[in-house]
């Protein structure tokens, strides 16, 4: 099922995430006033290694108090984004930000581009993906843009074409035509590093793969280009909150050049900086 949806058990972690981890106003400051502790969400790697050297090495210096919660999904960052228990949040690409926005109501934006994380392809049992079997399974993340942004990647390959208008939201219903007769196997992101006993490839956030032990610039069998690529990972905050002078600092540290080269050195190719927004 494709979706952006968490279920009661999620929705309940959150509530215990952010009551034990966002702090007193007199720890924080409040979203959006300017003063205090920033409270940043981000999904663990990259997101959490890069904000983590930014405030180890970066942020003292600049003036800013950095507070950073890891979340292992990618709904609850948005929603406690929303409802101001987080500052500001690391971890997803304007794709995804427009149709989250657009699915639950929220109000959230865009205030700079820090890193692209390339998705990959995967395999345990093929090192060309031009060796892809005729009938062979494909799981793909089960959520509407990651979704299409991996249909495009196969397609990209030669190895499906989707229709005419099929956008950052397509669907195995917007598949024309499917000459290897791939098998699709739609799963929780989080889920997909964990699919590949099961399956012939899957297409993999770079943070789960990263997560799981991969590195995406050795490990993929196929890995995105960085040109053109619309899915650069994205500092977010609620509407009105985009000159807070906290999110300001943190958003001219992200391109600043000793991110570019902590991404450099550090991911050797696996996550690409971004130097502007």
């Amino acid at each position: 099922m494709r979706k952006l949806v968490i279920p009661a058990a999620a929705a309940a972690l959150a509530l215990a995430l952010t009551a034990c981890g966002s702090g007193s106003d007199s720890d924080s400051g409040k979203s959006g006033d300017g003063d205090g502790t920033l409270v940043v969400g981000a999904t663990a790697v990259p997101a959490g290694e890069v904000l983590t050297y930014i405030k180890d090495n970066l942020a003292e210096k600049a003036g800013l108090d950095l507070e950073i919660k890891e979340f292992t999904d990618y709904v609850l960052p948005n929603t406690a984004l929303q409802e101001g228990t987080l500052d500001a949040n690391l971890y997803q690409n304007q794709p995804f930000l427009d149709e989250f926005n657009k699915s639950k109501g929220t109000d959230l934006v865009s205030v700079v581009k820090a890193y692209l994380p390339p998705m990959g392809v995967y395999s345990k049992k093929i090192e060309d993906i031009s060796k892809l079997a005729d009938g062979a399974t494909v799981a793909v993340p089960n959520e509407t843009t990651n979704e299409g942004r991996a249909l495009k990647l196969l397609a990209a390959k030669g190895l499906i074409t989707l229709k005419d208008g099929a956008g950052a939201n397509a669907s195995p219903a917007d598949i024309e035509a499917n000459p290897k007769h791939l098998k699709f196997k739609e799963l929780e992101p989080a889920q997909l590093p964990r699919s590949l006993d099961d399956v012939d490839v899957a297409v993999i956030n770079n943070n789960y793969a990263q997560d799981a032990g991969y590195s995406p610039a050795k490990d993929a069998i196929v890995l995105e280009s960085a040109k053109d690529n619309p899915y650069a990972n994205l500092l977010a905050v609620k509407r009105g909150n985009e000159d807070d002078p906290r999110v300001e600092k943190l958003a001219k540290l992200l391109v600043s050049s000793d991110v570019k080269k902590f991404i450099e050195d550090k991911y050797k190719g696996s996550v690409l900086p971004v130097t502007s927004g």
